[in-house]
């Protein structure tokens, strides 16, 4: 299980996941009105996601992002939906 909150806009393929929505990696782990994206693995975590369960939390310390400090928040486009 992993679900994240995005604390800026995101896209994969089509789909544009807005800043403070979840982005789960599957339909059984997601809870209505999260944005589902199978492709979410530890190589494809977007930076500035906040884990919300221990699925999410393993996944991020295997992420690209592990290493980088933490991210103050949005600011300018990247809050913009």
């Amino acid at each position: 299980m992993a679900r994240f909150r995005m604390t800026y806009s995101f896209h994969y393929g089509s789909v544009k996941v807005p800043s403070g929505k979840v982005l789960a990696d599957s339909v059984g782990n997601s809870q209505p009105g999260d944005f589902i994206w199978t492709g979410l693995v530890a190589a494809t975590v977007p930076r500035g996601s906040v884990a919300l369960d221990a699925g999410a939390t393993t996944m991020y310390s295997s992420s690209p992002w592990a290493s980088v400090s933490a991210w103050g928040g949005p600011s300018g486009v990247q809050s913009i939906d």
